[in-house]
């Protein structure tokens, strides 16, 4: 079936725009001609006025293909890239130009149809050509466990709408305890994939000598300890979805690995001598910025652009403040069950207290929170709350007069967060999670500066 949308591709290899032209016409679109330049680009654009424009990076002439993107945009042209030709300083100037997707070379031909569906889906959203959905309420209530009617959870469910029902890979971002676990289950509970398992990988707890024994499974006497077979999380996961969490901290020979498992879409059990098909969706998180640990060598450029193909970022808490009363209720009502008690509201000087504060641990450390209230609370209210007087590193001089030492206010800061955490280092809402390392440095600089138990 037809959809007569134009497409113009605007590539510089004859070979590869020949191909992109017979996957597109297979596909139903209606390619309306090949540029290989910007310039030739521009006087196609103005004859044939098409709805979308596939472009390539590196074209003939002195022009780019995110020259191009720049007066796209300009127009109101929607445009996609296709490109093998990327490095960081590429990355960061396509992101600019807010193409409506990109992909890398090589790529399978549903791949490409899919990322074109996706777009066609968003762009009509935003232009309101198909009716989105308005009610936030509604919205919420369809999702269980998201809670809130702020606009840009509103936005994120939209979101959420449109690649649910997809098969491509999905990258929630966002800071610790956000709730990128939540959007990822909500997309599986959404999809087809529903009826079968989604099965969560957190990849931060992964040990370096086990990631690819985990992830893909071993047979029996493949190495010293392993008396049997193992099914790793891509089997276990076969027709649901596998969620890896934290997929920044996935080592670089794994990251090979899990690109090659979204190329060809079968993996290799450790010692095994044949392949095994899977069938497998990918939903990936991170509190890392990709982009950055990309430029720094440690996440493959390549396997960045596989799953950034529909990113959906969390805002933090602090930035969707209104969303907090409703939070709060929630998770009153959820504690109040299971502590047997029957507090029904919040003083309006404990709402007043949680607006002002800024959340550093997120939605996690509401629920922490309200969890300790619900507890320490008399009659049928929570009338105090214990939060932090101050999260931030004091860089005011001390009691003596004399401006502080980087190593004192490293010590500070680690103190103040410990003891917003009640204590806690690691785990949800830990302290190691709100400073944004791994425990085990947290640890070491607990030890290199003297902070005991005692202190916190």
């Amino acid at each position: 079936m037809e959809n007569k949308e134009k497409i113009l591709i605007v590539e510089d290899e004859f070979i590869v725009a020949n191909d992109l032209k017979m996957i597109l016409k297979k596909g139903g679109y209606n390619v309306v001609g090949i540029a290989s330049s910007a310039a030739q680009a521009r006087t196609m654009i103005a004859a044939k006025k098409p709805d979308w424009v596939l472009l390539d990076i590196i074209l003939k002439g002195s022009e780019t293909g995110i020259d191009l993107a720049k007066e796209l945009n300009g127009s109101k042209t929607p445009f996609l890239f296709i490109s093998a030709n990327t490095n960081q300083s590429t990355l960061e100037a396509v992101k600019k130009t807010q193409p409506y997707g990109f992909m890398v070379k090589p790529f399978r031909e549903k791949d490409l149809l899919v990322m074109l569906d996706i777009a066609r889906y968003r762009y009509a959203l935003e232009h309101q050509v198909s009716a989105p959905l308005t009610d936030t309420n509604r919205q919420a209530s369809a999702f269980n466990g998201i809670i809130g009617n702020s606009q840009s959870l509103k936005e994120i469910l939209n979101r959420i709408n449109i690649v649910a029902p997809t098969e491509t890979s999905v990258l929630i971002t966002g800071e610790s305890g956000t709730g990128k676990e939540r959007v990822a289950h909500a997309i599986h509970e959404h999809s087809d994939r529903k009826n079968k398992p989604i099965v969560v990988v957190n990849c931060a707890a992964l040990p370096l000598s086990l990631v690819e024994s985990e992830l893909f499974g071993y047979e029996k006497g493949a190495f010293t300890g392993a008396n049997s077979r193992k099914i790793g999380k891509f089997e276990q996961a076969d027709g649901g979805t596998l969620f890896l969490d934290e997929i920044g901290e996935l080592p670089l020979d794994a990251q090979v690995k899990l690109l090659r498992v979204l190329q060809e879409k079968e993996i290799e059990r450790i010692g095994g001598e044949q392949t095994i098909k899977i069938d497998v969706r990918i939903v990936a998180a991170t509190n890392r910025s990709l982009e950055r640990e990309v430029a720094e060598g440690r996440f493959r450029l390549d396997l960045y652009y596989r799953l950034n193909v529909f990113p959906v970022e969390l805002p933090p808490l602090r930035e969707r403040k209104e969303d907090i009363p409703q939070l709060a209720m929630h998770f009153l009502q959820k504690f109040n069950a299971a502590a047997n008690r029957d507090i029904k509201t919040f003083n309006p000087k404990v709402l007043e207290q949680m607006a002002q504060y800024n959340w550093p641990g997120n939605i996690r450390e509401l629920e922490h929170l309200i969890e300790r209230s619900t507890l320490l609370a008399f009659g049928d209210e929570i009338s105090e709350i214990n939060l932090p007087s101050n999260t931030a590193i004091n860089i005011l001089p001390s009691e003596t007069g004399v401006l502080q030492s980087l190593e004192d206010m490293e010590r500070n800061h680690i103190m103040q967060t410990l003891q917003a955490c009640g204590g806690k280092v690691f785990g949800p809402g830990g302290a190691a999670e709100i400073l944004k390392i791994p425990p085990t440095t947290l640890y070491s600089k607990m030890k290199k500066l003297g902070i005991q138990q005692e202190h916190y």
